[in-house]
């Protein structure tokens, strides 16, 4: 799936996730930490570059996103914190 979203709004995504959420989403889906931290904007190796092209623009420019796995994943984990704060499931 194909989508557009600014690289604010990824980067507010990113820091709104509880902590764990990285390793989380890395273990679930078989990738390296860094990957899913490269997904929300960061650009350190050893970790695959993400899967969207930025684009100029306000707000940090327009993120392409080819594969929103990720970004799902994290909105769900988002979700699921703000109904049971307690528990990460």
């Amino acid at each position: 799936m194909n989508m557009n979203i600014t690289f604010k709004e990824l980067r507010n995504i990113k820091h709104a996730l509880p902590t764990g959420s990285i390793s989380k989403i890395a273990n679930y889906l078989n990738l390296e930490e860094q990957t899913v931290r490269n997904y929300f904007g960061a650009k350190k190796t050893p970790g695959k570059p993400p899967k969207w092209h930025l684009q100029a623009g306000p707000e940090g420019g327009i993120v392409n996103i080819n594969d929103t796995t990720i970004l799902e994943m994290a909105k769900r984990i988002i979700v699921q914190t703000e109904e049971s704060p307690q528990t990460l499931s």
